[in-house]
């Protein structure tokens, strides 16, 4: 029930009623809804800015759980550059100087991506930054695998080459030192046994019964076992590769034959005195790109130091060679 209200008529002395119009009653009417519209806005304003909804609240935290899988995949990257950089510490300074091959510069390493913006996709965004820099880091750290991936593929490849290498070459002295009498003569100037003219020795002489096993001094191909080189009787002749070749001269018989691949270790023939020779004994010389060396620096792979030394001393000797 709407409340009435009276007013006091000093003319008749009399209270009378209050009669408000309707134009008054639209007035107030007016105001008082515009006045709770806007309360509502200014409410609705401020409550949006400081209260969120349930599905603000969802994507906040999917937001949140957003940058801190970024932070967590840059911890990662940090990692996984650490370790990166840590192999490619080892990579130049050790694998690759081992195999005499040129250290990979950090720029190469490092190298970004010139030209387009590759990252402009994820400019204007709120984590824009984030991403971007995320996804560069990404990109440098595989190309980085990438050129460390070749690298090793190139290390592999030389390594294989390296132990063929090392197989390959002549690197053992052909007479087991059990079997030797001595070590008749090396390489240098020597008396010739039956001229008695001094001469140009080329290759070492070892004095050992007639029949006494002669081993290859390194992995080769047999290019030759045959009588018919001037002075060395029957011999034989190994290509190891890599412009080293071996020869074994005077024997008594052989136990390859040509184009026979061979390891080093293998019997290849027998101490004798054939072709031009005074005594039994083994001539053995040592080629690289066809020219005759001194024998006496390939023999690490089956000598002791002590062994080594003596063999040294005696092959220094100017004496009489036996071939």
């Amino acid at each position: 029930m709407a409340k009435v209200k009276y007013y006091y008529d000093s003319e008749t002395l009399s209270y009378r009623r209050i009669k408000r119009k309707k134009t008054t009653t639209f007035k107030y009417a007016t105001v008082f809804l515009t006045a709770a519209a806007l309360f509502g806005f200014l409410s609705f304003f401020v409550a949006s800015q400081y209260i969120q909804s349930p599905k603000e609240r969802q994507m906040a935290r999917e937001l949140q759980n957003m940058e801190l899988q970024y932070e967590l995949l840059n911890k990662r990257m940090d990692d996984a550059i650490a370790a990166l950089e840590n192999v490619e510490e080892r990579d130049n300074a050790i694998y690759r100087l081992y195999f005499e091959a040129n250290p990979i510069p950090i720029e190469q390493r490092r190298a970004g991506f010139g030209g387009i913006n590759r990252y402009k996709k994820y400019e204007g965004f709120d984590n824009s930054e984030l991403i971007g820099e995320s996804n560069k880091r990404l990109d440098i750290l595989e190309k980085a695998i990438v050129v460390q991936s070749k690298s090793l593929d190139e290390i592999a490849k030389l390594a294989e080459d390296k132990e063929k290498f090392l197989e390959a070459i002549p690197a053992i002295q052909p007479i087991s030192n059990e079997n030797l009498t001595r070590m008749a003569s090396g390489y240098g100037y020597r008396t010739d046994p039956f001229t008695k003219v001094r001469k140009f020795h080329y290759g070492m002489d070892f004095t050992a019964p007639r029949g006494t096993p002669i081993y290859a001094s390194g992995d080769g191909i047999v290019k030759r076992a045959d009588n018919s080189a001037t002075g060395y009787g029957n011999h034989i002749r190994i290509d190891h590769g890599y412009g080293y070749m071996s020869l074994y001269a005077h024997l008594y018989k052989y136990n390859v034959k040509v184009n026979q691949r061979v390891k080093r270790g293998d019997l290849i023939g027998y101490v004798g005195s054939t072709g031009r020779s005074e005594a039994p004994h083994l001539h053995y010389e040592i080629f690289k790109d066809g020219e005759r060396i001194n024998p006496i620096n390939f023999y690490y792979g089956n000598l002791s130091a002590e062994e080594y030394d003596e063999l040294l001393q005696k092959a220094s000797l100017e004496n009489q060679s036996l071939d």
